[in-house]
């Protein structure tokens, strides 16, 4: 299975690129890797990038493969991941439109530290380390972007963990429905980006936690059906998730995975990012 993946991954390298269209490059214009560069840097950049679009189920990279490229997320949703022993997977992040992955790992030349998969169809914007680190070289905005971009995935793997030993299920589930929120909104009715099952490994909780968790939000005004979540007061919501109300304890820690393995952006340990 690698060798049929490293060939895919071959064929991306030598393919024609297509211009990027005006969707994907204000997508790239969220990415925090990006944010107030110079037109004609970011042009340098993409102009190295190849879009792709992947079916549900598709493998980026695994782990130990090198690490030559890094992504950023068009649309759909891609996870991270490891596999224990006994084939159970231990989830390590979820990524959406407008955020990159595995940048980090370019650096240390020790290869991918974790699995990718496409966890919903996505279109994702390709960029090979070699044009990358010669751009880099030659543009010191762009080394202080990478810098604060990582200096953020350590910042939010700390509220992260911070959250998986403080905060019971719900208010974690809480929160992360608020992201799903529209700015602004008073009240939302919003789908789940992917299976619950991920949902619930991203959130540090087994399945039947996170329907626990999901039934106790009708408190406030939040119920689902299938894939989807009618939210009656976000401003309800966006309290609970910040700890607002009274909580229970705090839940214990997932079993299986040890939380760094659980918190968001992170390959690997915490001393170790991509």
């Amino acid at each position: 299975m690698l060798d049929a993946r490293s060939t895919a991954h071959a064929a991306e390298r030598v393919a024609v690129k297509p211009p990027l269209r005006r969707d994907a490059l204000q997508a790239i214009r969220q990415v925090p890797l990006f944010a107030g560069l110079e037109d004609e840097t970011l042009a340098l950049l993409t102009h190295g990038a190849l879009e792709r679009g992947y079916r549900r189920g598709s493998w980026l990279f695994s782990e130990g493969e090198p690490a030559d490229r890094f992504y950023v997320v068009l649309d759909g949703w891609v996870k991270l991941f490891r596999e224990s022993h006994d084939g159970n997977e231990c989830m390590v992040g979820l990524f959406t439109r407008g955020e990159s992955f595995a940048e980090a790992a370019m650096f240390d030349r020790l290869g991918f530290p974790v699995n990718a998969a496409v966890a919903e169809d996505a279109r994702l914007l390709i960029f090979p380390a070699e044009h990358f680190l010669t751009t880099l070289q030659h543009h010191h905005e762009l080394a202080l972007n990478l810098l604060a971009n990582l200096s953020g995935m350590l910042r939010g793997l700390i509220r992260q963990l911070d959250q998986l030993t403080t905060q019971p299920t719900y208010q974690r589930l809480a929160a992360f429905l608020v992201t799903l929120c529209p700015s602004g909104a008073a009240r939302a009715t919003v789908c789940l980006p992917c299976d619950k099952l991920l949902i619930a490994g991203r959130l540090g909780m087994k399945p039947e936690s996170f329907s626990r968790a999901l039934a106790r939000l009708r408190e406030v005004g939040v119920y689902s059906e299938r894939n989807c979540v009618l939210i009656e007061d976000v401003v309800a919501l966006k309290r609970l998730a910040s700890g607002g109300e009274e909580s229970e304890g705090a839940a214990p820690g997932p079993r299986g995975c040890a939380p760094a393995c659980q918190a968001g952006k992170a390959f690997g340990a915490p001393s170790r990012l991509v």
